[in-house]
């Protein structure tokens, strides 16, 4: 293993060997959830500048093989959270580049739940303390 050093503000951190569903490891032309979801991240992101203050990252295996197609959001003093379970494509790129935008809006990464899109919710796996803090 090497860690590969990567800009410090917030992230989206995506597991590009994830499986593509709980059924199936890759799509119908052999590639893996988890590069799916980067490519339709990477896309997204491109398209509007809203998302341009949160780095799309990526790495293989988060060890969350069963919650398919997950991501690590994460921010330097924020509380972190991974996400999972969601279909490669557009619509879920979006909702979690849009909660990751208001995750770097806030100031400890607690975004209001009435502020959540749609696609985000029920994919949460869990929160994660950020470094040398615990949660009160």
């Amino acid at each position: 293993m090497t860690l590969l050093p990567v800009t410090d503000g917030p992230a989206v951190v995506a597991c590009n060997t994830c499986r593509f569903s709980a059924e199936a490891r890759d799509d119908a032309q052999g590639v893996r959830g988890g590069a799916r979801m980067v490519e339709a991240l990477r896309a997204v992101q491109a398209s509007d500048d809203a998302y341009a203050r949160v780095a799309v990252q990526e790495m293989p295996c988060l060890f969350a093989c069963q919650d398919f197609c997950t991501v690590h959001l994460r921010g330097a003093g924020k509380v972190g959270y991974v996400l999972g379970r969601f279909s490669p494509g557009e619509d879920a790129a979006r909702a979690i580049l849009e909660y990751a935008r208001l995750y770097a809006e806030s100031e400890m990464g607690q975004v209001p739940f009435k502020q959540w899109p749609a696609g985000v919710k029920g994919h949460f796996i869990t929160r994660t303390p950020p470094q040398g803090f615990v949660v009160e």
